[in-house]
Formats: C-alpha cells, structure tokens, sequence
C-alpha cells in the first residue's frame, strides 16, 4: 500500500506539473451534454472537485483517469471515449472534438485536447511542434515547409467483432484512397510495387500555446477541435509527418466502410506510444 501511494503521489504531482506547462485556456471548450465523464461546475461557495484518482486494475497494472479518458501506464497506452461520426467521404481529419469537425473526420471525442496532451505526457511521450511555413528572408517573398516534430504515437480503435467480442485494429484498417486519387496515374503502383497504405502511427506535435493578452495563452487545440489530423493546419495535437494541402482536390484519404461501425457508435480511441527499437546487441568481444 505504501508503494501504490508513493505511487499515486507521483502521479498527481506529474498532473500538476503538465496542466502548470500547459494552463486551461481562458475560453475553455463548453462541457460535453450527457457526459458521465464530464465534471459538473460547483456551485457559488463550493470547493472544487477532487482532483483524479488513479486506480490499481486487475492486470496489477495502473490506471488513472481525466475526464473523457483513461492513462494506461502498463501498457503504455491513453484510451479515449469516441463515437463514430462519419462513414463515407474524404477525410481531413481522424479525429476532432465534438461539436467541431465531424463532417470530414472519423470520429468525435468528449475528451478535451489539453487532456490528450497531458495524458501523453504522463506515459513518456515528448510532444515537438505542428508542420509550419517560415519566411526564408525578412521580406516574406519566399517560404520554406518546416515538418512536424515528435514522439510517434500508434493510433488504434478498439470495436466490437461480429460476435460482441472487443478487439483491437489500427486506423489504417478503416481508411482508403480517394476515388480520385484511385485513379491518378501516380497512384497506380508499377510493377513490383505496393499498393500505398494510410499509415497507422501519427506525429505528438502537441498544438501551440499561444499569448492571450493578460490571461492565461491559449492552446489552440481547443479552439479548433484539430485532435489527429490528416490535413495539414499548423495548430493540430497529432499529425502525420509531412505538409499535406487542405483543398478539396487534394485529400488523397477517404473512409473505408468494410470494417467501420455504424456512425453515432460509441468506440475506444487508443493512442499508444510506440517504442523505440531495441538496440541491436554489440558483436565486439
């Protein structure tokens, strides 16, 4: 017991630490209707609401929750509360904040994204920055595309099979190429090549905190509901590497329904940080 609460006292103060790097913007997002997960606002002259508790799980493992979310330290892994929000159409997004995006995005969390972040932080990833455009001179005539920097994050759906039983696939399995994109000559792999797949693991590029006048900066995250994007807009919480246009025209990625649940199902969003590879052993004597 007195490991678990060295533990846990570690933890909250690991908490504490993230949420004082990164501060509640001064426009927080709206609560979530008919969340359980959503705290409720206490009223005029009440004490605030405990902080999160963490929780030993059965596996011996443990966990700890924020609102939206579940840290999974034993396996390295941040499981979020999301619903299904589309199926069928191109994508610019894999997942946005409800009440944002769902148009062009695959599902919809109740978390918010300075959660994620801080979720992220606690397992050991280290977040970078989102793509950007920097002037090359000071007359701002010529830029350059900056990539996108940060820990890699596995992005997964955990769903019900169709016999009930829950179980575990990456992204990629529910996204496909554009029609359009099918059928591009560039698209079509020569001979001996393979045929290109989404990628299942995204870039912690963590946002950007930005100055609010006197208040506390803003994470705009939180503003756009830009949670895991496709589409490149420079404030997005994870990403893939690279720059990738916004135009219509462009969106190369579109759903795949063969596997995906019936939109408005609730389903597990799973970012888990994904290892660095075992060094390879030293030959020399």
């Amino acid at each position: 017991m007195k490991a678990l609460a060295k533990k846990l006292t570690g933890v909250v103060a690991m908490v504490s630490l993230a949420v004082a790097v990164f501060p509640v913007p001064a426009e927080p997002l709206p609560p979530v209707k008919d969340s359980p997960s959503q705290p409720a606002d206490p009223g005029p002259g009440q004490p605030p609401p405990a902080p999160p508790v963490a929780e030993a799980s059965q596996s011996g493992g443990q966990s700890f929750k924020l609102p939206g979310l579940t840290i999974n330290s034993k396996d390295h892994c941040v499981d979020i509360e999301a619903t299904i929000c589309l199926d069928e159409g191109a994508l610019e997004l894999i997942a946005c904040t409800k009440g944002s995006k769902e148009h062009e995005s695959v599902i919809a969390v109740g978390a918010r994204p300075i959660h994620i972040h801080t979720a992220l932080l606690l397992l050991g990833a280290k977040n970078g920055s989102p793509p950007m455009r920097q002037p090359i001179h000071d007359e701002a005539t010529r830029w350059v595309d900056l990539p996108p920097k940060g820990d890699m994050i596995d992005v997964l759906l955990e769903i019900k099979d169709p016999a009930g039983k829950l179980t575990e696939r990456p992204i990629s399995d529910f996204i496909t190429r554009s029609a359009q994109h099918a059928r591009s000559p560039r698209a079509v792999p020569t001979e001996g090549e393979k045929v290109p797949r989404f990628p299942g693991t995204f870039i912690f590029a963590g946002s950007l905190l930005i100055d609010n006048g006197p208040g506390p900066r803003v994470y705009l995250a939180e503003r756009s509901g830009h949670v895991i994007s496709i589409a490149t807009f420079g404030d997005e919480l994870l990403c893939l590497p690279g720059v990738h246009s916004q135009e219509n025209s462009a969106l190369m990625w579109s759903i795949d329904p063969t596997h995906l649940p019936k939109k408005g199902t609730p389903v597990t969003l799973r970012l888990r940080l994904k290892k660095n590879p075992e060094p390879e052993p030293n030959s020399k004597p």
